[in-house]
């Protein structure tokens, strides 16, 4: 048999080179001979000795392009360090032939492509390091390509006294809660920038307007057209008797001026017409908040498998927006006492302000005119579209 440049292994004992002989005359070359775009055999020096001996020429073959060098010798240990019966000072050759190919390479690394435990190549490479066969390595290249410190520091925690225990959980709570305020600030500043420099000036001219910001913040009670049947008034309870309204199908195709990172805070008459809406127009579920109707007298709202006595707020968010930090958040349901047709209570208003205090925020459907005094919403950081919104929308 010849040996090549990459016939990097032992030769076969008489045995297997016999068990191999005997295999390839009886059911041909059943593996392919692999070599490299030189022709020089990676791998099946042992088959193609055998096949010339016998005058067989047609076996197998795959040319394996783009190694280098050392990527050769190190693709012909692996491929054959798995078949081959070696004793272990045969395998303490290759793993030390890996190591001198490639120093730099991890144990890990090293062991995977040769089949054997991290642990064996660690010690190899620890005793050539030793003998100066090999440099120490300041880094080393993991499996997947990536360099990094051969040397980990060692951590080491003193626990205090019993006595000092609270201390230190509360001083770490502090540090894991101010870490999350400033991930918090951080994703809601970009949240701010990134709606600051979009133009959702298409949505606004269909709306009526010329040109119009996006918001990271919108806050939206639909007109919903339907009538809530009454006995004594044949009707005369539906909204239409207080606002225009709209269908479905209008409310779901109208959308919001919102940003590509943004929430919406939406109320609903009904659970799936509301996911419906909140769906088209582009947000992903995520919770709600509900309002109990608190009503004056025997009043318990209306209905027809039960009474509706609880309003949904539900809430969605589109790409990376920041959910409210942990222990600011509300509770999901309060009470609140029931005021003019579809007037919302300002708690839930206010909610959004404290949690998002500097983003701008638009609410849509908002009758402004019937915000009182001192409602959050007059500070400064409101904007407010619909039919009934107020002077600033009337064009629309």
């Amino acid at each position: 048999m010849s040996n090549g440049p990459y016939q990097l292994l032992p030769p076969l004992s008489d045995e297997d080179y016999g068990a191999l002989e005997k295999d390839i005359l009886a059911r041909g070359v059943l593996v392919p001979v692999e070599y490299d775009e030189a022709g020089n055999i990676l791998d099946g020096h042992h088959r193609v000795a055998i096949c010339t001996k016998h005058g067989l020429t047609d076996w197998p073959r795959f040319v394996r392009k783009g190694l280098s060098e050392p990527e050769k010798r190190s693709h012909a240990r692996a491929l054959n360090f798995g078949r081959r019966h070696l004793t272990t000072a045969q395998k303490r050759d290759i793993i030390d032939a890996e190591l001198r190919e490639a120093p730099a390479a991890s144990a890990r690394s090293v062991a995977q492509k040769l089949g054997v435990d991290h642990k064996t190549v660690a010690a190899a490479r620890g005793r050539l390091v030793a003998g100066g066969e090999i440099p120490h390595q300041a880094q080393i290249v993991g499996r997947n390509g990536v360099s990094q410190s051969a040397f980990k520091p060692i951590r080491t925690a003193f626990l205090p006294e019993r006595a000092n225990i609270p201390e230190l959980k509360r001083v770490t709570k502090e540090i894991r809660f101010a870490e999350q305020r400033m991930r918090h600030a951080v994703r809601s500043d970009l949240a701010v920038q990134i709606a600051a420099r979009q133009d959702a000036t298409p949505w606004w001219r269909a709306a009526g307007a010329e040109a119009g910001q996006a918001f990271p913040v919108i806050y939206a009670d639909p007109p919903h057209r339907f009538e809530t049947y009454s006995a004594v008034t044949g009707g005369e309870k539906g909204a239409e008797n207080h606002y225009p309204t709209m269908s479905l199908d209008e409310i779901c195709a109208l959308g919001c001026p919102a940003a590509s990172r943004s929430v919406l805070f939406l109320w609903v008459t009904d659970l799936a017409n509301g996911i419906r809406i909140l769906t088209s127009w582009g947000f992903t579920y995520k919770s709600f908040w509900a309002w109990r109707k608190i009503y004056p007298g025997t009043q318990t709202g209306t209905g027809y498998w039960g009474f509706d006595n609880c309003e949904l707020l539900l809430i969605g968010t589109r790409g990376d927006f920041p959910a409210p930090l942990p222990g600011t958040q509300p509770i999901k349901c309060t009470d609140h006492a029931v005021g003019a047709h579809s007037q919302k209570p300002v708690w839930y208003a206010e909610q959004i302000e404290r949690l998002y205090p500097d983003m701008p925020k638009l609410e849509m459907f908002q009758r402004k005119a019937s915000l009182a005094p001192g409602d959050v919403r007059l500070a400064g950081n409101w904007t407010f579209w619909g039919n009934q919104a107020g002077a600033e929308s009337e064009a629309a």
